[in-house]
């Protein structure tokens, strides 16, 4: 009995003193100086953050699931507009959670003020970091530039493909994906091929024929070729607003009577491809009934004395 008595009291000495052990781990201070920096408060806050980070995660699919079922019902609501609000709504909810965290760090309003003007003074680097956010919740709030719509900047042509907070993805015609700072949108100019209100977009090709040919059967050859192809919009009753495709003579050049060819098509994202089919076509056609397209010309006049020109004769005399 002794024997047993002394074991459980050697059992419950060693318990005690793991407990002891671990609690002097968890009231442990990590950094000198901060005596409320425990382990057992970093344990803590570091479960609440991760709590805190998946609920957010957790809220954030779930308002996109109802907003996306809502918003499919609105039919003057389009794909890029609903993208824009699931991103602000995504941003929000971030934003609340980033302050229940600090305030759970006790990291008061006048520190994190403290720290944004210390951000705002670092330099230009950040200002334009800021420029591309504020730009971001711009492009999102206007609509003016949405995903899914045709861009053109700097004479590259692309579909944007995604509107982040501070970049935006655009794919350009051969499949290149290209990075832009959304500032670019707001500061530089950007033609948005997608954003007019008719069904098509007006475009025109320019071509040159030789002087004396007839000019009133280059303009119905230059209208057939448009009628030919399948992508230039030729019935206007459809669509009031456009123009069915018409030539005009442009100008008298060195070397060529200038034409152009008016017409609208709605394939504006192959619109190269396009214009390409009515070169071939202009080409055929103009073929068939002899029409010359121009390409330049020069002729030299030589001025040769009679001493030369008989210096000339002796020389081919004697070969």
């Amino acid at each position: 009995m002794h024997i047993r008595h002394i074991t459980i009291i050697q059992n419950d000495t060693a318990s005690m003193s793991i407990l002891a052990n671990f609690q002097d781990f968890l009231n442990y201070t990590p950094i000198p100086g901060y005596k409320d920096l425990t382990v057992s408060r970093i344990l803590v806050d570091l479960f609440v953050l991760i709590i805190i980070y998946a609920s957010a995660r957790l809220l954030i699919s779930i308002t996109k699931r109802l907003l996306e079922r809502r918003l499919a019902k609105v039919k003057s609501i389009d794909s890029g507009k609903r993208f824009a609000i699931l991103q602000i709504t995504k941003y929000v909810i971030y934003t609340i959670a980033i302050s229940i965290m600090l305030n759970r760090l006790h990291i008061g309003s006048a520190i994190f003020a403290g720290s944004t003007a210390l951000f705002v003074g670092i330099g230009f680097g950040l200002q334009q970091i800021a420029n591309d956010l504020i730009s971001g919740l711009i492009i999102l709030f206007e609509g003016r530039v949405k995903v899914g719509d045709m861009v053109e900047m700097h004479s590259t042509v692309g579909r944007i493909n995604s509107i982040g907070i501070r970049t935006s993805t655009v794919e350009t015609r051969d499949s290149i994906e290209i990075i832009v700072p959304n500032s670019k949108f707001i500061s530089d100019n950007v033609i948005n091929w997608s954003s007019n209100h008719s069904a098509a977009t007006r475009f025109q090709i320019t071509v040159g024929v030789a002087y004396g040919s007839n000019v009133e059967l280059v303009k119905e050859k230059l209208i057939q070729s448009a009628y030919a192809h399948q992508d230039i919009v030729i019935d206007t009753e459809l669509h009031p607003k456009l123009e069915k495709p018409y030539v005009l003579f442009k100008d008298f050049g060195d070397n060529s009577l200038n034409f152009e060819l008016h017409f609208w098509t709605a394939n504006t994202w192959d619109i190269e491809i396009v214009k390409s089919d009515l070169r071939f076509i202009i080409d055929q056609l103009f073929r068939e009934v002899s029409i010359t397209i121009a390409f330049p010309q020069r002729d030299v006049h030589l001025t040769v004395d009679n001493e030369n020109v008989n210096k000339l004769k002796q020389v081919f005399a004697n070969k």
